[in-house]
Protein backbone atom coordinates (compact mmCIF):
# COMPACT_ATOMS: atom_id res chain seq x y z
CA UNK A 1 0.00 0.00 0.00
CA UNK A 2 1.72 3.40 -1.20
CA UNK A 3 0.80 6.23 0.96
CA UNK A 4 1.54 10.18 1.11
CA UNK A 5 4.92 9.59 3.05
CA UNK A 6 8.33 9.96 1.15
CA UNK A 7 11.61 8.35 2.48
CA UNK A 8 13.93 11.49 4.62
CA UNK A 9 16.95 9.60 3.18
CA UNK A 10 16.02 9.10 -0.45
CA UNK A 11 13.06 10.67 -1.66
CA UNK A 12 11.12 7.66 -2.85
CA UNK A 13 8.07 6.64 -2.02
CA UNK A 14 7.28 4.81 0.95
CA UNK A 15 5.06 1.83 1.38
CA UNK A 16 2.77 0.10 4.31
CA UNK A 17 4.51 -3.50 4.77
CA UNK A 18 3.91 -5.62 7.87
CA UNK A 19 7.20 -5.24 9.05
CA UNK A 20 6.53 -0.84 9.00
CA UNK A 21 6.63 1.86 6.25
CA UNK A 22 9.95 0.89 3.90
CA UNK A 23 11.18 2.31 0.09
CA UNK A 24 12.84 0.99 -2.85
CA UNK A 25 15.46 1.48 -1.49
CA UNK A 26 14.88 -0.48 1.38
CA UNK A 27 14.99 2.01 3.96
CA UNK A 28 12.80 1.13 6.88
CA UNK A 29 11.09 2.75 9.45
CA UNK A 30 8.98 1.27 11.80
CA UNK A 31 5.77 2.23 13.05
CA UNK A 32 5.50 2.69 17.21
CA UNK A 33 2.97 0.99 18.95
CA UNK A 34 1.32 4.16 19.78
CA UNK A 35 0.34 4.34 15.46
CA UNK A 36 3.11 7.44 14.57
CA UNK A 37 5.85 7.06 12.32
CA UNK A 38 9.44 8.21 12.81
CA UNK A 39 10.72 9.86 9.69
CA UNK A 40 14.07 11.93 11.62
CA UNK A 41 16.79 10.56 10.96
CA UNK A 42 19.28 11.29 13.67
CA UNK A 43 21.46 12.84 11.30
CA UNK A 44 19.01 15.09 10.59
CA UNK A 45 18.63 16.24 14.49
CA UNK A 46 20.22 19.18 15.76
CA UNK A 47 19.97 17.77 19.47
CA UNK A 48 19.17 14.89 20.75
CA UNK A 49 15.57 15.53 21.49
CA UNK A 50 14.38 18.28 19.38
CA UNK A 51 11.43 19.81 19.56
CA UNK A 52 9.35 20.95 22.68
CA UNK A 53 10.16 18.63 25.88
CA UNK A 54 8.03 16.53 28.20
CA UNK A 55 7.44 19.68 30.74
CA UNK A 56 6.34 21.80 27.70
CA UNK A 57 4.26 19.28 26.73
CA UNK A 58 2.34 18.10 29.50
CA UNK A 59 1.98 21.62 30.36
CA UNK A 60 0.22 22.71 27.00
CA UNK A 61 -1.88 19.63 28.01
CA UNK A 62 -2.79 21.05 31.23
CA UNK A 63 -3.88 24.16 29.40
CA UNK A 64 -5.25 22.74 26.83
CA UNK A 65 -7.75 20.87 28.81
CA UNK A 66 -8.99 23.56 30.59
CA UNK A 67 -10.97 24.67 27.25
CA UNK A 68 -9.75 28.58 26.96
CA UNK A 69 -8.29 27.72 23.46
CA UNK A 70 -11.08 26.30 22.53
CA UNK A 71 -12.60 29.70 20.25
CA UNK A 72 -9.34 29.25 17.99
CA UNK A 73 -9.64 25.51 17.78
CA UNK A 74 -13.53 26.04 16.82
CA UNK A 75 -12.60 29.26 14.24
CA UNK A 76 -10.13 26.98 12.50
CA UNK A 77 -11.97 24.08 11.90
CA UNK A 78 -14.57 25.78 10.62
CA UNK A 79 -12.26 27.42 7.82
CA UNK A 80 -11.13 24.41 6.82
CA UNK A 81 -14.87 22.62 7.25
CA UNK A 82 -15.94 25.51 4.81
CA UNK A 83 -14.05 23.91 1.51
CA UNK A 84 -14.03 20.25 0.49
CA UNK A 85 -10.41 19.41 1.59
CA UNK A 86 -9.53 15.64 0.90
CA UNK A 87 -5.81 16.11 2.19
CA UNK A 88 -4.87 18.07 5.20
CA UNK A 89 -1.88 18.69 6.82
CA UNK A 90 -0.98 20.62 10.13
CA UNK A 91 2.86 21.19 10.29
CA UNK A 92 3.36 21.44 13.41
CA UNK A 93 1.20 20.03 15.19
CA UNK A 94 2.24 19.23 18.58
CA UNK A 95 -0.18 17.21 20.54
CA UNK A 96 -2.87 17.13 18.29
CA UNK A 97 -5.35 19.50 19.93
CA UNK A 98 -5.67 21.38 16.26
CA UNK A 99 -5.20 18.27 14.53
CA UNK A 100 -7.72 15.92 15.61
CA UNK A 101 -10.60 18.89 15.15
CA UNK A 102 -10.08 18.65 11.15
CA UNK A 103 -11.42 15.01 10.64
CA UNK A 104 -14.26 15.34 8.59
CA UNK A 105 -15.93 12.76 6.56
CA UNK A 106 -13.85 11.00 4.62
CA UNK A 107 -10.45 13.42 4.49
CA UNK A 108 -7.45 12.70 5.64
CA UNK A 109 -5.20 14.28 7.86
CA UNK A 110 -1.58 13.88 8.91
CA UNK A 111 0.56 15.46 11.28
CA UNK A 112 4.03 16.12 11.72
CA UNK A 113 6.34 17.70 14.56
CA UNK A 114 9.30 17.70 15.72
CA UNK A 115 9.28 16.66 19.13
CA UNK A 116 8.67 13.08 19.26
CA UNK A 117 7.24 13.41 23.27
CA UNK A 118 4.10 15.67 21.30
CA UNK A 119 3.83 13.01 18.50
CA UNK A 120 3.36 10.10 20.76
CA UNK A 121 1.51 11.63 22.71
CA UNK A 122 -1.30 13.24 19.64
CA UNK A 123 -1.09 9.14 17.75
CA UNK A 124 -1.88 8.03 21.19
CA UNK A 125 -5.00 9.82 21.45
CA UNK A 126 -6.27 10.29 18.08
CA UNK A 127 -6.24 7.40 16.31
CA UNK A 128 -8.47 8.57 12.73
CA UNK A 129 -5.36 11.21 11.68
CA UNK A 130 -1.60 10.04 10.87
CA UNK A 131 1.29 11.06 12.93
CA UNK A 132 4.54 11.22 12.42
CA UNK A 133 8.03 12.96 13.44
CA UNK A 134 9.26 14.65 10.88
CA UNK A 135 10.71 18.15 9.76
CA UNK A 136 8.27 20.70 8.36
CA UNK A 137 11.28 22.47 6.89
CA UNK A 138 11.86 19.24 4.44
CA UNK A 139 8.72 17.68 5.42
CA UNK A 140 8.53 13.54 4.04
CA UNK A 141 5.66 13.94 1.73
CA UNK A 142 5.16 14.03 -2.11
CA UNK A 143 4.87 17.32 -3.75
CA UNK A 144 0.89 18.46 -4.21
CA UNK A 145 -0.34 16.32 -1.10
CA UNK A 146 -2.17 18.29 -0.10
CA UNK A 147 -5.64 20.29 -0.20
CA UNK A 148 -4.87 22.20 2.83
CA UNK A 149 -2.09 22.64 5.32
CA UNK A 150 -2.21 24.65 8.61
CA UNK A 151 0.19 25.84 11.03
CA UNK A 152 -0.56 27.01 14.14
CA UNK A 153 2.39 29.20 16.17
CA UNK A 154 4.81 26.86 14.32
CA UNK A 155 7.64 28.78 12.16
CA UNK A 156 6.20 29.06 8.68
CA UNK A 157 7.94 27.69 5.19
CA UNK A 158 6.23 29.28 2.55
CA UNK A 159 8.87 27.26 -0.33
CA UNK A 160 7.80 24.21 1.33
CA UNK A 161 4.11 24.89 2.07
CA UNK A 162 3.91 25.69 -1.91
CA UNK A 163 5.29 22.88 -2.88
CA UNK A 164 3.32 21.04 -0.74
CA UNK A 165 -0.17 22.02 -1.80
CA UNK A 166 -1.97 21.09 -4.94
CA UNK A 167 -3.10 23.89 -7.25
CA UNK A 168 -5.91 26.27 -5.94
CA UNK A 169 -4.89 24.92 -2.26
CA UNK A 170 -5.39 26.12 1.07
CA UNK A 171 -2.94 27.28 3.97
CA UNK A 172 -3.68 28.57 6.89
CA UNK A 173 -2.01 30.42 9.67
CA UNK A 174 -2.15 30.77 13.07
CA UNK A 175 -0.15 33.43 14.69
CA UNK A 176 -0.54 35.76 17.72
CA UNK A 177 -2.78 38.75 17.29
CA UNK A 178 -1.52 42.38 18.70
CA UNK A 179 -2.39 42.07 22.26
CA UNK A 180 -2.03 38.65 22.46
CA UNK A 181 -1.07 37.50 26.12
CA UNK A 182 -0.06 41.09 26.42
CA UNK A 183 -0.31 41.29 30.29
CA UNK A 184 2.10 38.52 30.73
CA UNK A 185 4.31 40.55 28.66
CA UNK A 186 3.81 43.38 31.12
CA UNK A 187 5.21 41.02 34.19
CA UNK A 188 8.34 41.16 31.88
CA UNK A 189 9.19 44.00 29.50
CA UNK A 190 9.12 47.52 30.56
CA UNK A 191 8.39 48.48 26.58
CA UNK A 192 5.61 46.03 25.80
CA UNK A 193 5.71 45.91 21.66
CA UNK A 194 2.57 44.53 20.10
CA UNK A 195 2.43 41.49 17.81
CA UNK A 196 2.46 42.66 13.70
CA UNK A 197 -0.19 40.53 11.69
CA UNK A 198 2.26 38.47 8.33
CA UNK A 199 2.01 39.86 5.22
CA UNK A 200 1.35 37.36 2.31
CA UNK A 201 4.08 35.54 0.59
CA UNK A 202 4.73 36.25 -2.73
CA UNK A 203 4.14 32.81 -4.12
CA UNK A 204 0.88 33.11 -2.49
CA UNK A 205 -2.48 34.77 -2.85
CA UNK A 206 -3.94 36.29 0.23
CA UNK A 207 -7.73 34.99 0.45
CA UNK A 208 -8.44 36.13 4.16
CA UNK A 209 -7.10 37.20 7.59
CA UNK A 210 -8.85 38.05 10.67
CA UNK A 211 -8.38 38.63 14.42
CA UNK A 212 -10.34 36.71 17.22
CA UNK A 213 -9.60 37.38 20.63
CA UNK A 214 -10.97 36.73 23.83
CA UNK A 215 -10.49 38.12 27.54
CA UNK A 216 -10.10 34.98 30.45
CA UNK A 217 -9.17 34.54 33.95
CA UNK A 218 -6.83 31.73 35.10
CA UNK A 219 -6.63 30.98 37.99
CA UNK A 220 -2.61 30.65 39.56
CA UNK A 221 -2.08 26.79 38.22
CA UNK A 222 -3.61 27.75 34.46
CA UNK A 223 -1.80 30.53 34.32
CA UNK A 224 1.17 29.30 35.13
CA UNK A 225 0.94 26.03 32.54
CA UNK A 226 0.30 28.97 29.74
CA UNK A 227 3.88 30.08 30.46
CA UNK A 228 5.49 27.02 30.95
CA UNK A 229 3.85 26.19 27.15
CA UNK A 230 4.76 29.50 25.35
CA UNK A 231 8.43 31.32 24.67
CA UNK A 232 7.87 33.24 27.97
CA UNK A 233 8.96 30.06 30.16
CA UNK A 234 12.73 31.24 29.32
CA UNK A 235 11.82 35.06 30.49
CA UNK A 236 10.26 34.44 33.70
CA UNK A 237 12.01 34.40 36.40
CA UNK A 238 11.25 32.62 39.75
CA UNK A 239 10.09 36.29 40.97
CA UNK A 240 7.84 35.99 38.36
CA UNK A 241 6.58 32.64 39.08
CA UNK A 242 6.33 33.58 42.57
CA UNK A 243 3.89 36.65 41.39
CA UNK A 244 1.70 33.84 39.78
CA UNK A 245 1.53 32.18 42.76
CA UNK A 246 0.87 34.50 45.10
CA UNK A 247 -2.15 35.68 42.51
CA UNK A 248 -6.13 34.36 43.45
CA UNK A 249 -6.29 35.08 39.33
CA UNK A 250 -4.84 36.58 36.38
CA UNK A 251 -6.71 37.94 33.50
CA UNK A 252 -5.06 37.39 30.57
CA UNK A 253 -6.03 38.41 26.78
CA UNK A 254 -6.01 35.80 23.98
CA UNK A 255 -5.80 37.08 20.63
CA UNK A 256 -5.13 34.78 17.20
CA UNK A 257 -4.77 36.09 13.68
CA UNK A 258 -5.74 34.06 11.52
CA UNK A 259 -4.15 34.06 7.63
CA UNK A 260 -5.87 32.31 4.42
CA UNK A 261 -3.72 32.17 1.84
CA UNK A 262 -4.39 30.04 -1.73
CA UNK A 263 -1.50 28.92 -3.55
CA UNK A 264 -2.77 29.74 -7.56
CA UNK A 265 -4.03 27.63 -10.22
CA UNK A 266 -1.55 27.10 -12.69
CA UNK A 267 -2.06 28.90 -16.11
Amino acid sequence: MTTLYRCPLCSQPLKLREQGFQCDNNHLFDKAKEGYINLLPVQFKKSKEPGDNLDMVQARRAFLASGHYAFLQQSLSKIVSETDHGTVLDMGCGEGFYTQSLKFRTNQVYGIDISKAAVRYAAKRYKDCHFAVASCKQSPFEQASFDCIISVFAPFFGDEVYRLLNDGGTTIIVSPGPEHLIELKQMIYQDVKKHTLMTCPLQFKLLKQEVISKKVTLNAAEAKSLVLMTPFAWKFRPEHLAMLDSAATLPVTLEFALTVLKKPRAA
